[in-house]
């Protein structure tokens, strides 16, 4: 599978900013995903466990329209909640 491009909303870039997720994770997020799950409305959610300082793990989301060229991440953050999200295939 070739690499994707992706897009990032005003939103995303907005709540980036508001959650204090950096652009370098996002970018790692996307290109090597530790999962990719269906999401509603035919979405993904492109998400890693990782380490934001401190020792303390939280799961980056990244939920993605892959419909469009470039595919469109449409919202991103950060959560605690790991088992909420996180399958064990």
């Amino acid at each position: 599978m070739g690499r994707l491009n992706f897009k990032l909303s005003r939103h995303v870039r907005e709540e980036m900013e508001r959650r204090s997720i950096p652009l370098t994770m996002l970018e790692s997020v996307l290109e090597n995903p530790q999962q990719v799950l269906p999401e509603r409305g035919g979405k993904k959610a492109y998400q890693s466990q990782l380490d934001f300082g401190g020792g303390k793990i939280f799961l980056l989301r990244a939920i993605v329209d892959e419909t469009v060229d470039p595919a469109m991440v449409v919202t991103v953050y950060r959560t605690s909640k790991i088992s909420k999200y996180w399958r064990t295939i």
